[in-house]
């Protein structure tokens, strides 16, 4: 059972199951240190792979709303990744745009999603439901290192979600919040017009490199920005 924190003097009491965002002042210093892990050397790592996790999980997942059919997902232990499509698919239109467009968006939307579902009280959704993403994510993996990643990453979820309760709980969905907001910017910034999103959409929609690269930097700094105000300020 997951307790729910008691409301500050003055405010409405929770509804059942429900939990009060942490205060502002904790949130931002969550905030600091997940910037500290995305900046260090030796930790950027395993961040970065997770980073590459939600980033092919968001082809993934839009390429199947835009109505595609992927053919697998490989993600490599240099945390590059690659997702597959039936031969059949389009190569160009609005669509295929899309799907390829949305990589180097997809963890800060991650992100921001759980920024919100945090600010509104259902903090514990953030694990049931980025659960049920990887478990989705997991039957499109084929031979490569996700095979062991993204296992390795739904046993985490599991074992916070039965063994941490209450505060802990809640530091530790921050944590993971914060750590897709601001890995997206720095993987944006440093793959930037290299990118092979950025070539493939190049190739399809004759817009520089340079302009898409651009546009990610900016999405992604736009989901720190308002994240960091759910997370830290509230609504």
């Amino acid at each position: 059972m997951h307790a729910t924190h008691a409301p500050a003097p003055g405010t409405h009491p929770l509804p059942p199951g429900m939990q009060a965002p942490l205060p502002g002042t904790e949130a931002a210093l969550l905030g600091l240190a997940a910037l500290a892990v995305v900046m260090i050397p030796f930790l950027w790592p395993l961040v970065e792979h997770f980073n590459a996790i939600a980033h092919e999980g968001a082809h993934a997942l839009v390429g199947s709303v835009m109505g595609f059919r992927s053919t697998g997902v490989k993600l490599d232990i240099e945390s590059s990744g690659e997702t597959a499509w039936h031969p059949k698919t389009p190569v160009t239109g609005p669509r295929r745009t899309l799907t390829r467009f949305v990589g180097y968006l997809g963890p800060s939307g991650f992100g921001l999603a759980a920024a919100k579902l945090i600010e509104t009280g259902r903090a514990v959704s953030v694990l049931w439901i980025g659960t049920f993403l990887l478990v989705l994510l997991l039957f499109l993996i084929r031979k490569s290192f996700g095979i062991v990643s993204v296992p390795a990453a739904i046993l985490l979820l599991a074992v916070i979600m039965h063994n941490a309760h209450d505060r802990l709980e809640e530091i530790i969905i921050y944590g993971i919040t914060w750590l897709l907001l601001l890995s997206g910017v720095r993987v944006a910034v440093a793959h930037g017009a290299g990118a092979g999103d950025a070539r493939n959409l190049r190739a399809t929609t004759h817009i520089p490199r340079l302009i898409w690269a651009l546009l990610w930097m900016a999405g992604t700094v736009l989901a720190v920005i308002i994240g960091g105000k759910w997370l830290v300020l509230g609504s």
